[in-house]
């Protein structure tokens, strides 16, 4: 029997994961908080549901998303960007009695390395490192991994992904043009999609729960230099640094990933 996997979020890496999960012939529910992209859910055969965070509680057919399904993928941003007053924490804390009392047994919760600070002395970051979040995105997401690793009724793996690239999404994009940016000397953070999708289905394989592991590829260059290089390979201009203040930054290490789920990063920078 094809075993069923849900997937809470199904944006710019839940589409691409449900479609590589589905090829590996599991069946997948998966959710989005927009009408019009139910067809695109169907036409790649996920099961869709609307669902949608809100501050009073969740929108949608939560209870038939989750029904099944042995795995839960839970990829929601924050949001706090567009939207600083967000109580994600909260949106979270609606939605585990609903996981409690479904067929979940297992989940991922895709966090992020923002739950680290940066820090002068450039530290190399492990997963044994306490975390110091800085903004409030990262705070929140502390919390909430804490929440879900702590609930005996599932048993959780946080994946910390670094700052997420693939396709047409590039943060030397953002940064093109841009003038006295901070921290030139500091090292770039970075994961491609198709290596976020490779961490996630490997932890899936090795049935590897009740962890956490920080995910960010290799090498680690400087933000001065590697998005010099980036914005001149595309053809856009330049960012500009500022080279006057003290760098602060980290170094995210992935070998507890490479060495217990044996993964090789496919794409390196």
């Amino acid at each position: 029997m094809n075993k069923q996997i849900s997937i809470i979020g199904c944006g710019w890496l839940g589409l691409p994961l449900a479609k590589e999960l589905i090829k590996d012939t599991y069946i997948v529910k998966g959710s989005t908080t927009t009408t019009n992209k139910l067809s695109a859910l169907k036409a790649v055969n996920i099961e869709p549901y609307i669902i949608e965070f809100t501050k009073d509680g969740i929108n949608g057919d939560i209870k038939n998303c989750l029904s099944g399904s042995d795995i839960l993928i839970l990829n929601v941003p924050p949001g706090l960007r567009k939207q600083p007053e967000t109580n994600f924490v909260n949106q979270i804390e609606y939605l585990i009695p609903y996981i409690e009392n479904s067929s979940i047994q297992k989940l991922i919760f895709i966090s992020s390395t923002s739950v680290y600070s940066d820090e002068k002395s450039i530290p190399i970051i492990t997963e044994k490192s306490i975390p110091k979040p800085e903004t409030e995105s990262g705070k929140q997401l502390l919390i909430i991994e804490n929440l879900l690793q702590n609930n005996k009724h599932f048993q959780t793996t946080i994946i910390r992904f670094s700052g997420l690239y693939g396709g047409d999404r590039h943060p030397a994009k953002s940064l093109s043009g841009k003038i006295n940016l901070k921290n030139p000397e500091a090292p770039v953070n970075l994961i491609h999609l198709n290596d976020c999708i490779g961490i996630i289905k490997s932890v899936i394989k090795n049935n590897v729960w009740n962890n956490k592991f920080n995910a960010s590829t290799t090498p680690h260059p400087s933000r001065k230099n590697y998005y010099t290089s980036v914005c001149n390979s595309l053809n856009l201009p330049v960012p500009k640094f500022d080279e006057s203040m003290i760098n602060k930054g980290k170094i995210i290490n992935s070998d507890k990933l490479v060495q217990l789920l044996n993964y090789s990063f496919k794409i390196k920078l």
